[in-house]
């Protein structure tokens, strides 16, 4: 047996782990966004400077992959009420910004170099958007389901099915092709067929095969079936001609109907992450320096064609369809770049000879520039639209004025620390009592579905002196840390100590362990769940003896019982267990112009024959808790639901679509 003469080196895959960790690192320290990190490990480990990673087909499929699981991150927020929902943006702002952005640069190429199917190829390709940027940017600054982020998914969805008639345009204009009409008529009909399937058939097939898994209790064989479904209705899609990413997010939303929508979103969130990172890995390799060099007018002129113009396009469109002026500037500044799907549109047109190799080369690092630019507008959109926009501008003023107001009227108020389900429980107890409390959490999911209800919750780590301050600390009446961390606690503690030494601090801990290290280092009180734990026991046992305590102990009990239904129900962070078929939990449903319960009574909805209770109803900045059933809702209302997974799922889609 011969000793291999090639020996494959770790080293190549070392050094861009170690550049990603080291380049990632930066970006966080700076606070710029760590995709740019990513980018700049592309671009250095290509083939323009050290050429660590190989350029191929299989570690690009290894980056769609990653699209694949943020796509299908993106559907498990949307459900097909919400989609129907948002046909006006979908068909009515999509199809209208790649239309006219295709049109425009297709007449700038043409005036410019006289060849009208270059100006095709190339508008067709600058019209796109790019998915993962985009929807990663978003949901990291918890934009989703904000209007302008509604906008930016809405535009971005019709963009990856223009796709499909480009693919087809193409080729046939390369050869003149007679039969144009009956593959876009084929093509049309195949769009409608799959996604009818998709939706009407996964949709009966779906639940049933969850709860065949879920059944044989493995974690291990419910990872492998999330895969089985993602990956597949992606194939599916792929195969009829559509894209991957388009798959992905239909599968999302069918599993969106399901009660398994957490626990799966949970399971995948680690090869998303990973693998959308090696995406923009393999973007940032497609970076030329050389054509950066040689010919960088080119660049420039199709940079100013693609992100001031898609701006302005896009900008205009929404303001026609309605959308309010900062919310149209902030999804254009989102929507300015260039996408993943322009590099495919590229190269075919390269390949069918309509575009001269260096204007393709050209456009390519046009759009790659134009992403390295995308996380920048998306973070400085609210300063940009408030320079620009006066309207927005006062807006926001307004809205900060009033928070100011809020937070000045509870001088008294208690600051929580952490708003899982103890710091839950303890707002609803000071919700019923009237006393003003404030909360800092860090998990961005709980953050956006109670601030959404109308909670007074925002995303901050409660150990760094300038949160602290802007959570009102010097107004505080006490602070109570409710999650059971102590090294976390106890920087909690030094830096209360250091802005406002006298001002009580109470912490839980899981055990009793820690009692004595947390009051050394500066608690008034530290409340142990074992101890409260054997409270309780000790209480019943002397009960059940009969001794004379037993009056007190049961009017304990009583008043317990009688708040019990304050504890009811959670906003589920991305860290909690499913709470299962059995479990009860909170969701916010904000109804949209379209929506079926606007303009009709809380009675009318049947949300009570669901088994659903409506818990409170957010109406700008005011939360109604007093609810009848001649209640009116309004647009733009946001309704705190009670319920099992299912009935929530079944309300939501009542709320919206009436079936």
């Amino acid at each position: 047996m011969g000793i291999p003469t090639t020996v494959h080196s770790l080293a190549p895959i070392v050094l861009v782990l170690l550049c990603a960790v080291l380049s990632v690192t930066l970006c966080r320290t700076l606070r710029v966004p760590p995709m740019l990190g990513y980018l700049v490990v592309g671009f250095i480990a290509g083939p323009s400077v050290l050429s660590l990673v190989p350029e191929g087909e299989q570690t690009h499929f290894l980056g769609e992959i990653g699209i694949v699981f943020m796509m299908f991150s993106i559907g498990l927020e949307f459900s097909l009420p919400k989609l129907r929902a948002m046909r006006s943006l979908v068909f009515g702002v999509g199809f209208a910004q790649v239309a006219l952005t295709l049109l425009l640069i297709m007449a700038g190429v043409w005036a410019l170099s006289g060849n009208a199917l270059a100006g095709f190829a190339i508008g067709g390709a600058l019209a796109l958007s790019s998915t993962a940027i985009v929807s990663k940017l978003l949901t990291e600054r918890l934009e989703l389901a904000k209007p302008h982020g509604q906008l930016a998914i809405g535009v971005l969805l019709f963009q990856d099915l223009a796709v499909v008639p480009l693919l087809i345009l193409l080729p046939a204009f390369a050869g003149d092709s007679a039969s144009l009409v009956t593959d876009l008529a084929l093509a049309g009909v195949k769009v409608v067929v799959v996604m009818a399937v998709l939706f009407f058939v996964g949709q009966r097939l779906v639940r049933p095969w969850f709860h065949l898994v879920a059944r044989q209790r493995s974690s291990e064989l419910f990872m492998i079936n999330v895969l089985l479904v993602t990956l597949g209705i992606a194939w599916l899609t792929e195969l009829s001609g559509l894209s991957l990413a388009l798959g992905a997010f239909v599968a999302g939303m069918l599993i969106s109907e399901t009660e398994y929508r957490f626990q799966v979103e949970e399971d995948i969130r680690p090869f998303r992450d990973i693998l959308l990172g090696f995406f923009f890995v393999t973007v940032g390799m497609k970076l030329e320096i050389s054509v950066l060099t040689e010919r960088w007018g080119d660049v420039l002129a199709m940079l100013a064609l693609l992100v001031p113009l898609k701006l302005a396009v896009v900008f205009g469109i929404a303001r026609a369809f309605g959308h309010r002026p900062g919310d149209s500037l902030k999804g254009a500044l989102a929507l300015a770049q260039g996408g993943e799907f322009g590099f495919v549109l590229l190269t075919l047109a390269a390949n069918l000879a309509l575009v001269p190799l260096a204007s393709v080369q050209a456009a390519l690092a046009a759009i790659i520039l134009s992403m390295l630019l995308a996380p920048f507008l998306i973070q400085y959109a609210d300063a940009i639209t408030r320079r620009l926009i006066r309207n927005d501008w006062m807006m926001a003023s307004l809205d900060l004025h009033q928070i100011l107001v809020q937070s000045m009227s509870k001088s008294e108020h208690v600051l929580v620390c952490g708003y899982g389900r103890s710091g839950q429980a303890l707002a609803r107890l000071f919700d019923a009592e009237e006393v003003p409390f404030f909360a800092l959490d860090l998990d961005p999911e709980r953050v956006r579905e109670a601030s959404e209800a109308g909670d007074p919750v925002v995303f901050g780590d409660a150990s760094k002196k300038e949160v602290l301050n802007a959570a009102g600390i010097q107004r505080a009446r006490v602070v109570v840390i409710t999650f059971a961390d102590t090294h976390v606690a106890e920087r909690i503690i030094e830096t209360v100590q250091q802005l406002k030494p006298n001002l009580p601090v109470i912490v839980r801990t899981s055990d009793d362990s820690d009692i004595e290290r947390l009051r050394e280092a500066g608690a008034d009180e530290v409340v142990s769940e074992v101890m409260e734990g054997s409270l309780m026991l000790a209480s019943q046992a002397l009960m059940v003896m009969g001794l004379p305590m037993s009056r007190v102990l049961r009017r304990i009990r009583t008043a317990r019982e009688a708040r019990y239904s304050l504890f009811r129900g959670f906003f589920r962070g991305l860290g909690d267990e499913p709470a299962g078929e059995e479990g009860m939990r909170l969701e916010s449903v904000r109804l949209t112009a379209d929506a079926y319960a606007v303009g009709k009574r809380i009675g009318e909805t049947g949300l009570a024959g669901l088994g659903v209770e409506v818990k409170t109803v957010r109406r700008r900045q005011f939360k109604r808790h007093d609810l009848s059933e001649d209640f009116v809702l309004e647009e733009n209302d946001v309704i705190v639901l009670l319920g099992r997974n299912e009935q929530l799922a079944l309300a939501e889609q009542r709320l919206l679509q009436g079936d």
